[in-house]
């Protein structure tokens, strides 16, 4: 019956090939069913026939989600345009309409926000959505806003300036009652519960803040200023110094607000990063920072799901992206590369009446923004998936660098440690979304030769580690071995890789493949594979997630070729006992594990031992205990 439906299936797949080899190489728009009749895909094309056939062709080149995307259409249509900026708009408006299953979506949920003052001598200052406004409430409101962000940050501004509650506490009711919180003792609030501000002073505080609020910070310190000035006039020091601490308040909190620099006028940052969900899929996130007048003014982030080609998953975010905003900025800064940039630039030059330009910074200040952006991004991914941010954020930069399809969730080191090709040992470690899976670190000794090889030596190594993935694959065993990694790291350059390379494709397998070089002082230098070296150095996360790989797989290797050589040197060491050869030997230090272990054996735990016998048991008992012999 399986072999069947996998006819089925290829058959299917030929006859839609068949229908796309008619289309024409005309721009449009295609539109992709399943078997329900339900649109699961839009997309536009510049040339008809070319792009939708590439469906169903070979699918080598498609990444998962292409793969199972392809794998539910039943049929597909098409809508021919005049040009390829007419597919744009049409595309756009076809997934606002059905909402396809595989396209990019964005819901438009900012809405109205508002700044709540409450009614009363013991005002409170918080934040409202539009549903929570009641004219009948005797509450002023500041607003409406768009951002919920930044009506979050500027009452949790407010609050700190002029040292108002954030608490639930309801005033005067709750007076006395309680301690004061964490806030009172680091000089963030006045703690009213315990009286220490009268209802005329804190009202006046109130008062100060809706006129910051209102006026903004220029204003504020103008009128603050006056007021100080006029309390030194009348000698009321302690009030023209609490008024000079606001003032100063202010002026930090505007400095803040400037962290990024005065060059950045009216843009957005775009970016977007990659990881895995707690289920272990490839899932990504885009953060947008919006910037108006020097200032970061809204920030927003999306949970995208699998995304397949970051170039791909770029342009549909900016499609859906500005499809449901009004402001549209002249300068968008992004991460990388977008498909079809001088399209949608056109695109948004017309929806914004002028100019807009979108870049992808490569040094500078803007590049420093479209970092930090990206990193906001990965922090928000991990937190999604319950990890660190910084692992995230050095998977997604790693692979960037590399140019892999997704971040490599799991990462396989091998080094090869000997001595003038003594004891010639191997080590595999296995990095697990950034971190170190130590359950899955294994150990080789080099059985195929003797002497000096590491390039040998690490052929072997991938020849049986691989060979146990096949044995577990056939045994439907998916742990440890039975793994596919999604990246392998050699300690070692160019050689180490071209002589592991033809293992892996004698097994049929696919895996990025890398190494790791390093400099005179045995540091990481650089990445390379087969078309040279990648500097690493500019990649500050990257950087520090291969050195630390690099490091920790060359200790793990050289721990085990010293254990090996003492194990060897001991064994020397018994074999110099008359009746002891090195079967014994070896049967001794897997009995007893240690050198002292045999020394402060009894003659009766020596002769228990495996290969033993009373008369052998006597001689090592002997040669350890010469006194007790005489």
């Amino acid at each position: 019956m399986d072999v069947i439906f996998k006819e089925s299936s290829q058959d299917k797949r030929a006859q839609l090939r068949k229908k796309a080899m008619r289309l024409p190489l005309q721009p449009g728009v295609y539109l992709m069913r399943d078997a329900s009749g339900r649109i699961i895909y839009v997309g536009k094309a510049k040339a008809l026939k070319n792009r939708v056939s590439q469906y169903f062709g070979s699918d080598k080149n498609h990444d998962e989600k292409v793969r199972r995307m392809v794998s539910q259409v039943e049929d597909f249509e098409t809508i021919i345009t005049d040009s390829e900026f007419e597919a744009l708009i049409l595309e756009c408006s076809l997934i606002k309409q059905h909402n396809p299953k595989y396209n990019i979506l964005l819901k438009d949920d900012k809405g109205y926000h508002y700044i709540k003052i409450s009614k009363g001598p013991w005002s409170k200052i918080t934040e409202a959505k539009g549903n929570e406004v009641k004219e009948d409430d005797g509450a002023q409101y500041i607003g409406p806003f768009i951002s919920s962000w930044a009506v979050r940050e500027s009452v949790d501004e407010v609050r700190k300036i002029f040292r108002l509650p954030s608490c639930n506490r309801r005033f005067p009711q709750e007076m006395g009652k309680g301690r004061p919180c964490l806030n009172y003792y680091i000089k963030q609030c006045c703690a009213p519960c315990r009286g220490h501000i009268n209802e005329k002073e804190y009202r006046e505080s109130v008062q100060e803040a809706v006129e910051f609020l209102q006026g903004g910070s220029s204003a504020s310190l103008k009128l603050l200023t006056e007021k100080m000035d006029e309390a030194a006039e009348a000698l009321e020091f302690e009030r023209a110094a609490k008024i000079r601490d606001r003032i100063s308040a202010i002026k930090k909190v505007a400095e803040k607000q400037k962290v990024v620099s005065f060059k950045v006028q009216e843009q957005d940052v775009i970016a977007l990063a990659q990881g895995s969900n707690a289920e272990g899929r490839t899932v990504a996130c885009a953060e947008v920072f919006r910037f108006h007048s020097g200032r970061l003014y809204d920030r927003e982030t999306f949970l995208l799901g699998e995304i397949g080609d970051m170039e791909q998953a770029r342009e549909e975010f900016l499609e859906q992206y500005y499809s449901i905003r009004d402001q549209i900025p002249p300068k968008i800064s992004l991460d990388g590369e977008a498909a079809d940039t001088p399209l949608l630039e056109e695109w948004l030059t017309k929806k914004a009446g002028r100019k807009v330009s979108i870049l992808v910074p490569q040094r500078g200040e803007q590049a420093q923004l479209t970092e930090m952006c990206r990193n906001n991004a990965a922090e928000h991914l991990a937190q999604s998936a319950g990890r660190s941010g910084k692992e995230t954020s050095a998977l997604d930069e790693l692979s960037r660098l590399l140019g892999l399809a997704h971040p490599p969730i799991r990462i396989e080191s091998y080094d090869i440690s000997n001595l003038a090709g003594g004891e010639n040992v191997a080590g595999m470690v296995v990095f697990q979304n950034g971190k170190p899976l130590k359950s899955d670190y294994r150990k080789f000794k080099i059985k195929g030769f003797e002497g000096q090889d590491d390039y040998a030596s690490m052929r072997e190594v991938i020849q049986r580690r691989f060979g146990e993935y096949v044995s577990h694959q056939e045994q439907g065993n998916v742990e440890g071995f039975g793994q596919l990694p999604d990246l392998i790291l050699l300690d070692g350059g160019k050689g180490h890789v071209a002589a592991v390379r033809p293992v892996l494709e004698a097994f049929g397998l696919d895996v990025p493949l890398f190494g790791m070089v390093k400099d005179d002082k045995h540091r990481t230098r650089a990445i390379t594979g087969d078309g040279g070296e990648i500097s690493i150095h500019s990649h500050r996360r990257a950087f520090t997630l291969v050195s630390t790989i690099q490091d920790e797989v060359h200790r793990f290797a050289i721990g085990y070729h010293r254990q090996q050589r003492k194990k060897k040197t001991l064994a020397s060491e018994l074999t110099q006992i008359p009746g002891i050869g090195k079967t014994r030997a070896a049967a001794l230090f897997q009995y007893f594990r240690t050198l002292s272990s045999i020394q402060d054996a009894t003659m009766e735990e020596l002769a228990a031992a495996p290969s033993m016998n009373q008369p052998a048991a006597r001689k090592v008992y002997a040669y350890f205990h010469p006194s007790d012999e005489s």
